[in-house]
């Protein structure tokens, strides 16, 4: 009886760390996040944000400027230069994938965090965009 309790709890565990790889690992295709943001006004969702602000001419870059100063966070694709950046940041311990691309066309920017897993993100990505409106003068 130990014997099986004890290979079902091991079953679990390599389960549970397979799936915590999975998330850890899993590749991220560029083609589905960094694609332009469908947006005419704010949203929020339980699983992120979108805001669209009036701007200066240099926002783009200092929102990337900004973003690039998070930990856990890298450029996926795009430049400033291309008028869209999308960038992934991954949570401390678990390292779930939150996706947020920044765009401006003229004086609109707009900016869209989202997360990969789950439905929730406990607010996150909205206080990440906060963030990353809070480098705009």
């Amino acid at each position: 009886m130990k014997r099986i309790i004890a290979l079902g709890l091991f079953a679990i565990l390599v389960i549970v760390v397979g799936i915590l790889g999975y998330v850890r690992l899993a590749p991220t295709d560029p083609v589905r996040w960094h694609v332009p943001v469908i947006a005419d006004a704010d949203k929020d969702m339980p699983g992120g944000a979108i805001r669209v602000v009036r701007v200066g001419p240099d926002a783009l870059a200092l929102v990337d400027e900004a973003a690039r100063g998070f930990e856990r966070t890298q450029v996926l694709a795009g430049s400033v230069e291309q008028g869209r950046v999308t960038y992934v940041s991954r949570s401390k311990l678990i390292g779930f994938p939150d996706y947020t691309t920044v765009e401006q066309d003229g004086d609109v920017l707009k900016i869209h965090a989202r997360l990969r897993f789950g439905r929730s993100d406990l607010g996150v990505n909205r206080a990440r965009v906060l963030k990353l409106l809070a480098a705009l003068p």
